[in-house]
C-alpha cells in the first residue's frame, strides 16, 4: 500500500469562523450598496444633463429672436453668406458656444448657418412647430450630427412670426460632462466604499471578542448543550443582567421557586416577593452556601456576578438532606439512649432478681410499678395538654431521650394545644430544633433541665423552651438566627447553623417571629410566636406571659396576642 496520503480536496464556500463570515458579508453589503448607488445615480445624471443642454439651446434662441435687428434685416436683405443677418448669428454662436444659430423665413429657408455655403438652403428638420408659434426642445440629427435643439418662433413688433431661430448644442459635449463626472463620482463611492469597509472591519472584531472567535456550527453546538445541561442538572439556575431581571430559569429552579416561565424579564422581588430569597438572589445578602427557605423547601444558594454585570444564582434543595441528618442525629440519639436503657435495664434486673431471691415480693411489685408507672405518666401527660398526635409523638420520643442523657424534660403544666394545626410539620420542625439545640446546650451540666411550653388563643400558637444551661450572651442573640452561624463543630454529615436559622424562616413565613432571651434563674429561653397557627379561633382564656419569663419575652408574647385579637 503507498504510504503518500490521500491529495486534499480544495473546498469552497463561506468560512466557518464568525469574524470572517460577517466581514466578508458586510464588505459584500457595503460594495452591492455602492454599486447600487452610482447606478441609480448615473442612470438619471445623463437625462439631466440632456434636459440641461436643451434648455440652453432654448434660452440661446429665445435671446436670439429677441434681436430686432434681426427680424428688420431679415426683411430688407437676401439671404447671403456675408450678410448682416449671418454675421450676427454667428456672433451669437461664438460668445454662447453652441454648435449653430440658424435664422430661416417663414418657408423655411436658412439665413445663417455654420456652413456659410449652406446659407440660403432649405432647412433639414422640420420647423413646423417653430413656425407654428411653439416653442421646442428636442434631442435631434440633423446636417452637422446629433445634438440638443431648441426652436423659437421670430415675430416682428405687431408679433406676427417672420420665421424661427433654431440653436443646437453639441451632444458630444453632453457626453463628454458626463463621461468627466464618471470619475468623481467612482471615487466617492470608493470613498463610501472604504468607509464601509472599515465599519465592517471594527465591528466583525468586536464580534469576534464578543464570540471567542467560535464558528457559528461551535456556537450552536454550545447552546444545544448548555440547553441540555441546564435543563438536565438536579440544581437551581438563575441568570440575571445587569438590570437585575431575570433572564434564564431553568426546570429545576422554576420547581424549587415554584414559579413559571412568566418570570422572566421581573427582578426577583417581582417574582417572589418580599423575603430572604428575593435578597438573596439580587445580591443584598452575601456570602457562600446561603441558607433561605422558600416554601416548605430549605435551600442553599451561591451567587456568582459575570462579566456583563450580571449574575447567575445556583440553587441546591437541602430539605431532604436536613431532615436526613436530623434523622441521622436522632437515630445517633436512640442508639445512645438504648445503650444506656440497657445498661439501666440491666441494673433494674439485676434489682429485681435480688428483691425475687430475698423473697421481697411486695417490694418488687412496687419497684416495677414505679418504672412502668413513669414512662406511662409521662406519655399521658403530653398527649393530654398535646393534641396534635405528630408533636405529642416527638415530646415523648425527646422524653425519653433526654432521660438517657441525663436531661429532666419537662412539658410545662400551662401547655394548652388543640388539633387544629395548620401546618403541624412545620411546627414540629421548630420544637424538634429547639429541643435538641436546648437538650445540647444542658447537657453535662449539673441538674440539667429542659422546659417545653406550647400555649393557644385564636389563631395564634405560642412555643417556649427554656433550659437551664449557660444562656446566650446578649451581643448573641440575633447571630444565633444567622445562617451557618455555630459555636459548634460541624458533624460529618451537614452543616451547623440552620436549624434555628430554619426556625426563624418558617416562623416568618407564617407571619410570627421568633426571639431569644434569658430566662429567669439562667439559661436561655426562646418564644415563637405563630399568629395564624390554628385553623379557627379557640376561646380560651388570655395566655399569661408566665412568672418566670423574662419582661422582654413577656411584652413580646403579649403584644402578638393583642395583634391578633384585633
Amino acid at each position: 500500500m503507498s504510504s503518500t496520503p490521500p491529495a486534499r480536496r480544495l473546498r469552497l464556500g463561506l468560512p466557518r469562523r464568525v469574524f470572517s463570515q460577517i466581514l466578508l458579508m458586510q464588505l459584500a453589503i457595503a460594495a452591492g450598496v455602492a454599486v447600487l448607488a452610482t447606478g441609480l445615480f448615473l442612470a438619471p445624471l445623463g437625462d439631466q444633463l440632456d434636459d440641461q443642454a436643451m434648455r440652453r439651446a432654448l434660452a440661446i434662441a429665445q435671446t436670439t429672436a429677441q434681436q430686432r435687428q434681426i427680424v428688420r434685416d431679415l426683411r430688407d436683405t437676401p439671404p447671403t453668406a456675408d450678410g448682416p443677418v449671418q454675421r450676427e448669428s454667428e456672433r451669437i454662436r461664438a460668445a454662447t458656444e453652441a454648435e449653430y444659430v440658424v435664422v430661416m423665413d417663414r418657408r423655411g429657408v436658412r439665413w445663417s448657418h455654420t456652413d456659410p455655403e449652406r446659407v440660403g438652403e432649405t432647412v433639414s428638420t422640420d420647423p413646423g412647430q417653430a413656425l407654428a408659434g411653439r416653442e421646442v426642445m428636442e434631442i435631434d440629427d440633423g446636417t452637422l450630427g446629433r445634438s440638443a435643439r431648441g426652436k423659437v418662433p421670430l415675430r416682428d413688433g405687431e408679433g406676427a412670426i417672420v420665421g424661427a431661430v433654431s440653436v443646437g448644442i453639441a451632444y458630444d459635449s453632453v457626453r463628454a460632462r458626463l463621461i468627466h463626472a464618471i470619475p468623481g463620482l467612482f471615487a466617492y463611492a470608493g470613498g463610501a466604499l472604504a468607509v464601509g469597509a472599515l465599519a465592517a472591519w471594527l465591528i466583525s472584531r468586536r464580534v469576534q471578542r464578543q464570540t471567542r472567535d467560535l464558528a457559528f456550527s461551535d456556537i450552536a453546538g454550545l447552546l444545544a448543550e448548555r440547553e441540555a445541561m441546564l435543563h438536565g442538572i438536579r440544581e437551581g439556575v438563575v441568570a440575571l443582567d445587569r438590570g437585575g431581571r431575570m433572564r434564564l430559569l431553568n426546570d429545576e429552579a422554576q420547581r424549587l421557586l415554584g414559579i413559571g416561565g412568566e418570570a422572566v424579564g421581573l427582578s426577583p422581588g417581582e417574582a417572589l416577593g418580599a423575603g430572604r430569597t428575593a435578597d438573596v438572589l439580587a445580591g443584598r445578602v452575601t456570602g457562600t452556601d446561603l441558607l433561605t427557605v422558600r416554601g416548605q423547601r430549605v435551600l442553599v444558594a451561591n451567587r456568582m456576578p459575570t462579566d456583563d454585570g450580571g449574575a447567575v444564582a445556583t440553587l441546591r434543595d437541602r430539605t431532604e438532606l436536613e431532615q436526613l441528618g436530623r434523622e441521622l442525629d436522632s437515630t445517633r440519639g436512640l442508639i445512645d439512649a438504648l445503650r444506656a436503657q440497657d445498661h439501666e435495664h440491666a441494673n433494674r434486673m439485676h434489682t429485681l432478681l435480688g428483691l425475687l431471691e430475698l423473697e421481697m415480693y411486695d417490694d418488687a411489685v412496687e419497684f416495677v410499678g414505679e418504672v412502668v408507672g413513669d414512662h406511662r405518666v409521662t406519655a399521658e401527660q403530653i398527649t393530654e395538654r398535646i393534641q396534635d398526635p405528630l408533636l405529642a409523638a416527638l415530646l415523648v420520643g425527646k422524653a425519653t431521650v433526654a432521660t438517657e442523657r441525663g436531661v429532666a424534660l419537662w412539658v410545662s403544666e400551662r401547655t394548652r394545644l388543640p388539633d387544629r394545626l395548620v401546618d403541624s410539620r412545620g411546627l414540629v420542625t421548630m420544637v424538634g430544633n429547639l429541643v435538641d439545640n436546648a437538650l445540647d446546650a444542658v447537657a453535662g451540666t449539673p441538674h440539667a433541665r429542659v422546659e417545653v411550653e406550647l400555649r393557644a388563643r385564636g389563631r395564634t400558637a405560642t412555643l417556649r423552651v427554656r433550659d437551664t444551661g449557660p444562656g446566650i450572651p446578649a451581643e448573641h442573640r440575633e447571630l444565633v438566627f444567622t445562617a451557618g452561624w455555630s459555636t459548634k463543630e460541624p458533624p460529618a454529615h451537614r452543616q451547623r447553623g440552620i436549624g434555628l436559622s430554619l426556625v426563624r424562616r418558617l416562623a416568618e413565613r407564617q407571619g410570627g417571629s421568633a426571639i431569644v432571651g434569658e430566662a429567669s434563674g439562667g439559661g436561655a429561653e426562646f418564644v415563637v410566636v405563630l399568629p395564624e397557627a390554628l385553623a379557627e379561633r379557640d376561646l380560651a382564656e388570655p395566655l399569661p406571659a408566665g412568672p418566670d419569663a423574662s419582661p422582654a419575652l413577656a411584652a413580646h408574647v403579649n403584644t402578638a396576642a393583642e395583634e391578633e385579637s384585633r
